[in-house]
């Protein structure tokens, strides 16, 4: 079954939605307009609109017939601190933020589901639109869940979307168990003793210590891990000294670690910790380290993998679905809400026509060619989970 044709009628109205949001970006927990745009769009479809979760969070509520079912469908609204490099005409008008992964696409993706689900009410149960702020870092689904979202909308199910940047158009990508990684952040303080930059045999120079603990690291995926398993380590920033000639009396590392495994994740801080601070006692220096996980590895659940599959093949075909499409090794935090209820995250392929650029780029933008097929997959979705009597 091809893209909905009722959504499909849609599709100018949903693309200058998109582009719109695209052009008036906002960072996490600062989606104010956004969040008035969804609003205003789900009140003129006749959707119940609730706000306030997350300080900048929209719930539709739409119920039909008398079936007590329940499924969410979430959207992320939040974009990145980018500076756009595009110079098209709906570019941000923002300097420094842009929608750099799309969320502006799956906003507008599950408005047209919703708009077309509150015409039709062809099923039997209720919706809840969850349009979740701060995606990007802040952790915004964790926060709606903290503040009640599953109390106040009960979900048997809960299903996800993500564009995939590099994956053509009409192709969908899922896999059950893990499917996306933890994220964590560390920062590890160096602290040696200065000294002038001609006499480093009267201090304790943090900047070797400081080096050694970069390559040392790296033994934590390579000798403390199972070959079969993936971990990533990355120190990614460097902070230390003001002058030539002056050896610091502190260094500061700070990096991002990416696992799948709940187990794996648990040894990341205890291994960081110690080989930190075992290579700065080797050179009579100390670490103190702070590390955080920030999202857990984002598992789909078997059932409802299959599900949301099956949806996607009633748009696209089985042929267009990849139902074990590989892991990725960046982070989503719909992982907490699959923590909480059972449900899938799905990619829906998202490639310009030629090629296009990954998301976290300066020169991405999402491609409108995707939104019916995107809203499509919604629906269906609902339209098989919750069958009109």
């Amino acid at each position: 079954m091809p893209v909905i044709a009722r959504i499909a009628s849609y599709h100018d109205d949903l693309t200058k939605i998109r582009r719109d949001v695209h052009a008036h970006p906002e960072l996490g927990f600062k989606e104010s307009r956004t969040a008035d745009v969804v609003a205003r769009e789900l009140e003129s479809y006749g959707i119940e609109v609730h706000r306030g979760l997350a300080t900048t969070g929209v719930v539709g509520r739409l119920k039909a017939g008398t079936g007590n079912r329940t499924i969410g469908l979430r959207a992320d609204m939040d974009a990145l601190a980018i500076h756009e490099k595009n110079e098209f005409a709906h570019r941000s008008r923002h300097d420094g933020v842009m929608h750099a992964c799309g969320h502006d696409g799956h906003t507008a993706m599950l408005l047209g589901a919703a708009r077309y689900l509150a015409e039709t009410k062809r099923f039997d149960g209720t919706v809840h639109f969850i349009f979740q702020p701060a995606e990007e870092g802040w952790g915004g689904a964790k926060v709606m869940i903290e503040e009640g979202l599953f109390e106040r909308f009960p979900c048997d199910e809960v299903y996800g979307m993500h564009n995939w940047a590099l994956a053509p158009v009409g192709v969908f990508g899922i896999r059950p168990g893990p499917i996306m990684a933890a994220s964590g952040n560390f920062d590890i303080t160096i602290t040696g003793r200065g000294a002038h930059a001609a006499r480093p045999e009267s201090g304790v120079d943090p900047v070797v210590v400081a080096a050694n603990t970069i390559m040392a690291l790296q033994t934590i995926v390579s000798r403390n891990v199972n070959a079969v398993d993936s971990l990533v380590v990355s120190v990614t920033q460097i902070h230390g000294g003001e002058a030539y000639n002056v050896i610091p009396e502190s260094v500061i590392l700070r990096g991002n670690v990416r696992a799948y495994r709940p187990e794996i994740v648990d040894k990341i801080g205890p291994a960081i910790e110690r080989v930190a601070a075992g290579v700065a006692a080797t050179y009579g220096a100390k670490a103190a380290i702070d590390f955080a996980m920030k999202y857990p590895p984002l598992v789909n659940h078997g059932r409802e993998t299959a599900i949301a599959g099956d949806a996607a093949a009633d748009i696209v075909g089985e042929a267009q679905v990849d139902r074990n499409m590989p892991t990725r090794t960046a982070s989503e935090d719909f992982s907490f809400m699959l923590q909480k209820r059972p449900g899938a995250f799905i990619f829906i392929g998202n490639a310009g026509e030629d090629g296009g650029c990954d998301v976290h780029n300066p020169r991405y933008d999402f491609n409108d060619a995707i939104i019916p097929l995107g809203s499509s997959f919604f629906a269906r979705l609902i339209e098989r989970q919750l069958p009109k009597r």
